[in-house]
């Protein structure tokens, strides 16, 4: 299957139940020269595209260009989905073969000033064009992806934006790779009950099953994975066994050895620096911002400092409520950031009565599940039906059939829930194929988790953090389902970086909805619904240490937009990070929620560099879009839910975010509802 001079028919042909690609008939080695084949295939028809002698129209330059690159996003998509679900050297040296080559592509096909010309014809008469809402949203995109990819450029500027494009690329793979090989690498092994003192039955099965995992049968591993480092940090009595897993835990990407990815951050902010100016912008943050929601950095950092205020604030009366309860058990000891986590818990559960085992037995992953699809299913008409014995990337991943309220095939989504040293920490949601009339295919959807594994045979429970992941990432999910647009260009999450965590943000809200966990919080063995009692404290404890949480989020995106949004790169960043938290006077007990050697979000690509309070921003979006279910009295209330899946979830990027948003609720929020959920009122 690596023979270099053919493509894989498997990869072009996607003949494989319910139409996903065969994955037992791809190897690895088959991916890398499909995707340069592709490269070559895509190129060709650009310039195609470039020398049609007929003039410009939308069809013969836009809608060509939409349907070219197939064999390219074929193989893409899959190689992709392997590099982070399950990598291995074969995928990771292809990674960084290709990673620049990605960009060069990108960039050749901008140097092309016959096409670039066309599009820029038909941007200049778009008035007489009489395109659809639609279609000027997608010429929109192709100018600004063309001219961000340096086509107004010439000679050296042009050729300059290439290469920091290309080594841009390169140096977000290797940072990426770098934090996969920090988090698989390392285990803190546990032996004998001593070291298991504190924590609770479900982490205990959760690190024996991770040690068995690493050949440690009969022992007990920390690892960095956050379903696992989390609750030992929660939970475990030994302060000593706490700093140590906290301090690897904060600590990758930072390790002055060959995965140190200081000196990468330094680049990076050089080059994008650079870039920015080429293009004619003051900052990168700038660059970034231009065409989002916020529009400007100032924008951004009023919302973020107003947040900050009150988070901060709000952690001081909590630190201080930490520092009586260490008095009161006699610790000699200052409030330490491995501390935080430890003492809060019982703050929180003397204030609340319940433990988080208390609530494992009522949230089995498979009844999360059905609890999403059922709210799928209430709000829109979705219905889902597993496949069992369907090859995917992992043996682990599962496909369930989506269809329509009228029984018509929809979608196909992939679940991935388990945590395991091939695939990337975080949790997501990718796409191997976007809707699009044009093109007659329907979205194949993956959400990606990192849940701790059960030993074998047994079921999975989720905290309660974690089944808000699950709703989250499935919010994703329905946005890339429920498209219903022409073009893939604007299909599905193809929307501005502060609008792409509307729907997913929006989504979570149903989680806490008294009806849907009455139907599905059961207990696993008895199948009772969880008590009231116990379901009013969970519900009352939402808001418990927002200030530490809020923190936490809030200094990584300060310090996101700070790296950004000067003219120049700082000149030390780890030096530049300290200072920027020195001068916000950030709570010395907390963390950022990624510190910058980890920060991928960020640093491991660009998507949201200068783009990580995008979060915020759309939860400002979500609190007031779940307010009008409030409003109404019905959490499933059917006029609303048909305006929030026509011009929500449906919608792609078809039109202007506020004019979307506007459509579904008749107004743009303020953050007063944002504030009131975290509990910063």
């Amino acid at each position: 299957m690596g023979d270099t001079n053919r493509v894989n028919p498997a990869i072009e042909t996607w003949d494989g139940p319910l139409g996903l690609p065969r994955q037992e008939a791809i190897a690895d080695s088959d991916l890398p020269p499909a995707i340069k084949a592709g490269f070559a295939r895509d190129l060709a028809e650009a310039e195609a595209v470039a020398a049609n002698p007929e003039p410009p129209t939308f069809n013969n330059t836009i809608e060509a260009l939409e349907r070219a690159g197939d064999l390219l996003g074929k193989a893409a998509s899959i190689f992709f989905a392997r590099a982070g679900n399950h990598t291995n050297e074969t995928i990771q040296a292809a990674e960084r073969e290709l990673a620049p080559l990605f960009a060069r592509h990108a960039g050749t096909i901008a140097q092309n000033k016959a096409l670039f010309g066309r599009i820029q014809t038909l941007w200049q008469n778009r008035d007489a064009l009489d395109l659809t809402t639609e279609q000027t949203e997608v010429l929109r995109r192709y100018r600004r992806t063309f001219v961000r990819q340096g086509a107004a450029l010439k000679g050296e500027a042009q050729a300059r934006l290439i290469a920091i494009n290309e080594r841009l690329a390169e140096l977000g793979t290797a940072f990426g790779q770098n934090v996969l090989a920090d988090e698989a690498g390392w285990a803190l092994m546990l032996d004998g009950d001593g070291d298991l003192a504190g924590l609770p039955p479900s982490t205990v099965a959760a690190m024996a099953a991770a040690a068995a995992e690493r050949g440690e049968e009969g022992k007990h591993a920390v690892t960095l994975s956050r379903s696992i480092i989390e609750p030992f940090l929660t939970f475990s009595t030994r302060r000593d066994l706490r700093e140590i897993a906290f301090r690897a835990w904060t600590g990758r990407g930072e390790t002055n050895d060959v995965t140190d990815n200081r000196p990468i951050i330094a680049e990076t902010l050089r080059l994008r620096a650079e870039k920015a100016q080429l293009l004619g912008h003051g900052s990168f943050a700038a660059l970034k911002l231009d065409g989002t929601m916020a529009k400007t950095p100032e924008a951004v950092n009023t919302l973020l400092e107003t947040v900050w205020e009150k988070a901060r604030a709000q952690a001081e009366t909590e630190a201080a409520d930490i520092g009586g309860l260490m008095r009161e058990q006699g610790a000699n000891h200052d409030l330490g950031a491995w501390d935080w986590r430890h003492y809060a818990e019982q703050i929180r559960a003397a204030r609340y009565a319940y433990s988080d085992d208390e609530i494992k037995p009522y949230m089995a992953l498979e009844r999360v599940i059905e609890a999403a699809f059922y709210v799928a299913n209430r709000l829109f008409g979705l219905t889902f039906e597993e496949v069992p014995g369907i090859a995917t990337h992992h043996p682990d991943a599962r496909v369930w059939r989506v269809s329509d309220a009228d029984g018509a095939h929809r979608a196909v989504f992939i679940g991935d829930y388990f945590a395991r040293p091939s695939k990337r920490s975080g949790a997501w949601m990718s796409a191997l194929q976007v809707q699009s009339r044009l093109l007659r295919r329907h979205p194949i959807i993956t959400n990606t988790m990192n849940f701790a594994k059960p030993p074998a045979g047994e079921p999975a429970f989720l905290s309660f953090d974690d089944a808000r992941t699950l709703f989250h990432e499935f919010g994703h999910a329905l946005h890339g389902m429920m498209s219903d647009v022409t073009y893939p260009s604007v299909s599905g999450t193809n929307v501005a970086r502060d609008f792409v965590e509307l729907p997913s943000q929006l989504f979570e809200h149903w989680l806490t909805v008294p009806e849907v966990l009455n139907r599905f919080a059961l207990h696993h063995e008895t199948g009772e619904p969880m008590p009231k009692a116990l379901l009013d404290k969970v519900l009352a404890a939402q808001t418990f240490n927002a200030g530490f949480d809020t923190v936490e989020y809030t200094a990584s995106a300060l310090v996101d937009m700070a790296y950004h949004q000067g003219a120049d790169a700082p000149a030390d960043p780890a030096v530049f990070e300290a200072e920027k938290l020195d001068m916000l006077a950030k709570p010395a007990a907390i963390t950022m929620r990624h510190r910058s050697p980890h920060f991928q979000h960020i640093f491991s690509g660009d998507s949201y560099a200068a783009g990580y309070y995008s979060y915020m921003w759309s939860e400002v979006l979500d609190a007031d879009a779940f307010s009008a279910f409030e409003e109404a009295g019905d959490p499933f209330d059917p006029a609303l839910a048909e305006k929030l899946g026509r011009h929500i979830y449906a919608s792609g990027g078809t039109a202007d975010p506020e004019d979307a948003y506007i459509a579904f609720r008749g107004k743009l929020p303020t953050p007063d509802a944002m504030l009131e959920k975290r509990g910063l009122t």
